[in-house]
């Protein structure tokens, strides 16, 4: 009912509004509205199950709170609801012409819940063996209400996204371990959803993260991406939050198949406060898919693509007890594909398997293993010439590699995990999560360097290597989280203690034969540079790392608007090099502060200022072989952050600021000493600074978006800048219509990439020169077709105008994809 219209109500409009308005509130009161954390719907003058004549349906099965939602919205029936019940509960694919009754009792099947006439003509639910859910009490004016009804907060806050259809989440805990909506979060978050995920067909993800405002994502060669944000590195991971250790992409923790993940948890700035140790760039926390169904439930696709991809995924869901109590899940992927690059061959293949357990009504026990393999086969290792000795720029084929048919890239990353969950009484919280990960690689390739006559093709030196690293590391979080009152207020605090062991082994086979001439480059073939012969396999260091860290967070509520997070971290950090030298040792005791307040502006708007401090101990060593001293600094960020259409719409401006002191950058093209590594030196009085806006969800009915613009300016302390290979200004956009009416198997989608232009300084017969690369925008295409409500047909093209650019400019040259297609074909049980 428009607000501009009150003096135009009649005696009949008001009397509907006010049974508008009583079935809304209603709603609310059991946890808010169609799609609002939990399924609640009411409407007024609603019309009854059993009057409702037949009529066609074609819904898609999905979550039962969702689908009832929009089951009642349709049929105009007043339907409310506690969410608990529904949450883990799926609903059957619903087809063919029926009455609303016949049709609801088929949505409800297997669910355990019936529905309930009220007395006032709207409906609720109940379990079939209670007699009711919350008895009718007397209410004013002889109209029944409902008894109150306690919803848990995990409801609402759980964070989940598969299933929404949604492009934003209810909650994230991945910035202060606090279940907190991205508006109460005083740092910039993105969260990449499941249907985003499906939307863009990310399939890796260095591929997901192209699309988080802000995050820089390079690739130097065929089977390694590398990942930024605000000018630095990104290395802190989480698994089911749980940090993980990334200081290289050596182990292709960026061809991580999104395949297993509900969500993708971006928090950008410095995080030290869950992850320790780290750069203030970003922490990914991949959440993964877990046994939520308690009847049978799954899907599967079948995908092709240009240059060969062919690709198949499963993932099914089981109740493992008749009750639903005991509940498993499974998900295996395999892909195979060739590539725009000459001779290059790409296999992947993902087996995920968890079970999760309701041990008591208060808690839960999950159990898992996924296993992440690639197996390429003409790897490339770094990129081609990006210059000529002359310094004039290269140009080259995409297609043109320095692979070869005996280099490869295998990697294998293997990780176990458990989690404990107990809801205590009182509104507490206990988690113990731990996890055993194991990485590998086995690796023989190729570096091609040195400076190219542009005439005869010659020039480059060569740098054969076969490896085998391994990494190994046990990580143990213990996290209490819950209410307290002080004061008269009641506030929330976090606890928690993390420990994690990591033991990284480099090996590889020395070459004993000598190095053959790499001729012309012009003429490079398969068969140009012959594979060396290898001696046994050698061990040349062991790094041992402990980190131990003690954590904690409040968050006290001030007033009804202000809200101040005040904690820190007490980290040890322990790590010990053996070499065919000495052992070096290198350790740590450090407290990060933590500090963030959030102001509520109003019910759609909050205003928010945080900081923390900085320290990030570094393995890159210098030219003479030593070890940089660890990085230091602040970090400091305000914002203004909005939460529209009842939390289904996400907006954010963020201005931030990073201080730090001995950050790692590449010392032109030294190498560590008797190595193949770079070689560093510790810039001083660096500063990372910039703005970053985003926008995230749902615009009207079916228009999902998720769109930022994000400008980052870095410099060392004389005013240079930094990493100027990465671009200062990132936009990225991507959006998604389901057309209505007679058109609404029909989803229609597309985005844009663009980044400012990037330039590499290098010198020439000590003239300074720089290679510089235009802007660029790269487009993509989307369109799905619901043939019926399991079967649906999607295709996505990527670089749509074939743009030529490189991802690649730090000395080598890599090339972005060109212009592909990929066709998807899924069904779902």
């Amino acid at each position: 009912m428009s607000a501009s219209r009150p003096s135009a109500l009649r005696p009949f409009a008001e009397r509907r509004l006010n049974t508008v308005l009583r079935h809304a509130l209603m709603a609310l009161a059991l946890g808010g509205l169609a799609g609002a954390g939990g399924a609640a719907f009411a409407q007024a003058s609603s019309p009854s199950l059993d009057a409702a004549a037949s009529r066609a349906y074609d819904i898609p099965s999905g979550p039962l709170g969702r689908t009832l939602a929009t089951f009642a919205a349709g049929n105009g029936i007043a339907l409310s609801f506690d969410p608990a019940l529904t949450q883990g509960r799926s609903s059957p694919a619903l087809s063919g012409r029926y009455t609303a009754r016949e049709a609801i009792e088929r949505l409800l099947a297997g669910s355990g819940l019936q529905v309930v006439a009220r007395t006032d003509g709207s409906y609720t639910l109940n379990r079939r063996d209670t007699a009711t859910l919350a008895a009718p009490v007397a209410g004013q004016g002889g109209v029944d209400t409902l008894a109150p009804v306690t919803v848990s907060a995990d409801a609402d806050r759980s964070g989940a996204t598969e299933g929404t259809g949604a492009y934003t989440t209810r909650a994230t805990a991945a910035a202060t371990g606090l279940a907190l909506s991205p508006r109460e979060t005083p740092q910039s978050v993105t969260v990449i959803t499941r249907q985003q995920i499906d939307d863009q067909n990310l399939l890796s993800l260095g591929q997901a993260m192209q699309s988080v405002p802000g995050v820089f994502s390079v690739s130097s060669d065929s089977d390694r991406t590398d990942l930024y944000a605000r000018g630095f590195y990104i290395d802190n991971y989480q698994y089911d939050g749980v940090p993980t250790t990334v200081t290289t992409d050596f182990f292709g923790a960026s061809t991580n198949d999104p395949v297993l993940y509900d969500r993708i948890e971006v928090v950008r700035g410095s995080t030290g406060l869950l992850t320790g140790a780290g750069n203030p760039s970003a922490s990914v926390n991949l959440v993964r898919k877990h046994a939520d169904s308690k009847v049978f439930a799954g899907n599967a696709s079948l995908a092709l693509g240009s240059w060969n991809l062919r690709r198949g995924t499963v993932d099914l869901q089981t109740p493992v007890t008749k009750d639903g109590r005991v509940r498993a899940r499974i998900i295996g992927m395999t892909e195979d594909r060739d590539s725009f690059i000459d001779r290059y061959h790409g296999r992947k293949h993902v087996l995920y398997g968890v079970v999760d357990a309701d041990l008591t009504p208060s808690t839960t026990l999950s159990v898992g293993i996924e296993s992440q393999a690639t197996r390429p086969t003409s790897s490339t290792w770094g990129g081609l010439p990006l210059t000529f000795a002359d310094g004039t720029a290269t140009r080259w084929d995409r297609s043109k590699t320095i692979g070869t048919p005996w280099t490869h890239w295998d990697t294998t990353t293997t990780t176990a995990f458990a989690n404990l969950t107990h809801q205590f009484d009182n509104g507490w919280k206990l988690k113990a999560n731990g996890s055993h990960r194991q990485s590998k690689q086995n690796a023989k390739l190729l570096y091609l360097y040195g400076d190219l006559d542009r005439l005869t093709g010659t020039g480059l030196g060569s740098l054969p290597g076969y490896f085998q690293h391994e990494f190994r590391q046990n990580s143990l979080d213990l996290q209490a989280t819950g209410p307290f009152t002080l004061l008269g207020r009641t506030h929330e605090l976090v606890v928690g203690v993390t420990n994690s062991q990591s033991r990284y082994v480099e090996a590889n086979h020395p070459r004993t034969s000598a190095l053959p001439d790499t001729g012309n480059f012009y003429d490079w073939n398969a068969l140009s540079y012959p594979e060396p012969n290898w001696d046994p396999l050698k061990v040349s260091g062991i790094t041992k790392t402990r980190q131990t860290g003690y954590y904690g967070a409040a968050r006290l509520s001030l007033t009804d608007s202000l809200k101040f997070i005040v904690g820190g971290r007490q980290n040890s950090w322990r790590s010990t090099r053996l070499t065919a030298d000495a052992p070096v040792t290198r350790k740590h005791e450090v407290f990060t502060p933590y500090a963030g307040l959030v102001y509520d502006l109003g019910d759609t708007y909050s205003v928010y200022a945080s900081y923390t401090d900085i320290f990030q101990p570094q393995n890159y060593r210098d030219a003479s072989g030593a070890y940089l001293d660890p990085v230091t600094g602040k970090s400091y960020e305000i914002g203004l952050k909005g939460e529209h259409l009842n939390g289904k719409l996400n907006t954010s401006i963020a201005v931030f600021r990073a201080e730090q002191e001995n950050v790692a950058q590449r010392d032109g093209t030294k190498l560590v000493p008797n190595s193949t590594e770079g070689a560093y030196y510790g810039a001083r009085g660096v500063t990372s600074k910039g703005i970053e806006l985003q926008v995230s969800g749902e615009l009207a009915p079916g228009w999902q978006l998720s769109a930022g613009i994000a400008r980052t300016l870095g410099r060392e302390g004389n005013g240079n800048r930094i990493n100027t290979t990465m671009p200062t200004t990132q936009a990225t956009l991507f959006t998604t219509y389901r057309l209505p009416g007679a058109w609404h198997r029909l989803t229609l989608g597309g985005g844009v990439n663009w980044q400012n232009r990037t330039y590499y300084a290098y010198s020439v017969n000590d003239v300074d020169l720089r290679y510089q690369q235009g802007s660029r925008a790269v487009v993509s295409l989307m369109a799905r077709y619901a043939f019926t409500p399991k079967l649906a047909l999607q295709l996505n093209i990527e670089n749509l105008f074939d743009k030529k650019y490189y991802s690649n400019i730090d000395g080598q040259a890599y090339f972005g994809t060109p212009r592909n297609a990929v066709a998807t074909l899924s069904y779902a049980f």
